[in-house]
């Protein structure tokens, strides 16, 4: 169980070095939650999350959405549709900052 996040490790074991359960990788900071928008790349997919920016001027909260690249471990293995929790870690590549940790029933 990661510590303080009370997420359990997935059951599915993966030989991947990227990942935070089974791998090197360390996650830190935020826990953020989104939807899977696409799954086309190899270990990599994009998230799409959901937010409120308040606007001050109106003194009122406008809906925001920002799409973020995450690893994808074998071991979860999100698709198109799943919601995830995701965190972030090192850079891994140019665009791709965090790495899901949890994947939850769509």
């Amino acid at each position: 169980m990661m510590v303080g996040l009370g997420i359990e490790p997935p059951k599915e074991k993966c030989e991947d070095k990227n990942c935070p359960f089974h791998g090197v990788l360390s996650v830190r900071g935020r826990v953020f939650t989104g939807t899977v928008v696409s799954d086309k790349m190899s270990k990599t997919v994009v998230v799409e999350r959901e937010h409120m920016h308040k606007v001050g001027k109106y003194e009122r909260y406008e809906r925001r959405t920002s799409k973020h690249h995450a690893h994808n471990p074998p071991c979860i293995n999100a698709h198109v549709g799943d919601k995830v929790k995701f965190m972030e870690c090192r850079k891994l590549s140019k665009t791709k900052t965090f790495a899901i940790v949890q994947r939850m029933v769509a």
